[in-house]
């Protein structure tokens, strides 16, 4: 087990978060994350909250691990969301997409750990300010929406770091010990991850999108919508993505998800948006969770312990 502040509040034995991708980040995949040791999250951005009782349903039959239950908020549609939330008897929350205030304060008094997905020093701090637990500070190379002004991991993290005493989890470009690491060195307490759960064997989606992002080089990702309307976001390059990453569609990039479904389950890549941040350039097969989060974890001490010895620093 790793011992910080990210594994004392979730209740887990590692730092390790799956992102909550719309339609994916259910049962299947959440309850192999939290088999695993790790922190399986069930999505509400689908807004088929019916489908989404059913999950966490599930979820208590196949794990008796702490999971949590993200709520997306530019893509709610239900006034009642944080009853739903909290009537389903969660611990965890992140949110995201929206503004902290929205929803913390009715989490917190209901007991459960809130944490706010950030893109930006701003936005961390009025988060701080909102009175979350945490943050998941969200780098631009990562996959799905994101805020227009694009900033990297590797320049973001540090500086809200060192700006904020809440315990951190990074996200964007984690994808094994070795970025898990970085991350770690750059004052993060956990991280998340997105496109290599994506493509892990327990991903419902379909085998075509597994194999699109395995088969990805690094800079196989378009960064779409940077002038809206609505957010931005990152996606695999296909033939749709790339026109529209020079042209958008008429009316922008958001109507294409009506089509999401025959992409995601249905295997049409140019049906829709593949969602993927820039580590599918690093992943080169489709695997189980539990051996991608034994051998992250293996790999993350391996790296500390050689950097320690390479230079005499004491871990």
């Amino acid at each position: 087990m790793i011992r910080n502040r990210i594994t004392q509040m979730l209740g887990v034995q590692y730092p390790i978060v799956q992102a909550p991708m719309g339609w994916i980040a259910r049962s299947q995949l959440a309850a192999a994350v939290s088999n695993a040791g790790a922190m399986g999250i069930i999505e509400t951005s689908s807004g088929e909250l019916d489908a989404v009782r059913e999950e966490i349903g599930k979820m208590r039959q196949l794990t008796d691990k702490p999971f949590g239950v993200n709520v997306a908020q530019a893509f709610v549609r239900d006034p009642d969301i944080v009853k739903f939330i909290i009537d389903q008897g969660v611990q965890f929350v992140s949110t995201s997409a929206g503004d902290p205030t929205k929803y913390c304060g009715q989490l917190k008094e209901a007991g459960l750990t809130v944490f706010h997905v950030v893109p930006t020093l701003a936005a961390a701090l009025k988060a701080v300010a909102a009175g979350v637990d945490g943050l998941i500070v969200e780098g631009a190379e990562g996959g799905g929406f994101k805020n227009p002004r694009d900033v990297s991991t590797m320049v973001l993290l540090p500086l809200v770091c060192s700006k904020v005493d809440l315990p951190i989890i990074a996200a964007g470009g984690v994808t094994d010990g070795a970025t898990m690491a970085a991350a770690f060195a750059l004052g993060a307490e956990g991280v998340q991850m997105g496109t290599r759960m994506v493509s892990a064997a327990e991903s419902p989606v379909h085998e075509n999108w597994k194999n699109a992002i395995v088969n990805a080089s690094e800079t196989d990702t378009v960064f779409l919508n940077r002038f809206g309307p609505g957010p931005a976001l990152r996606a695999l390059r296909t033939e749709k993505t790339a026109a529209y990453e020079k042209t958008p569609p008429e009316g922008g990039v958001m109507g294409e998800f009506r089509n999401a479904l025959s992409l995601y389950f249905g295997g049409d890549m140019e049906s829709s948006i593949a969602l993927s941040g820039q580590v599918a350039g690093r992943i080169d097969s489709v695997r189980p969770v539990a051996d991608i989060i034994a051998d992250t974890v293996r790999e993350f001490e391996e790296v500390v312990a050689k950097m320690s010895a390479k230079y005499g620093v004491k871990a």
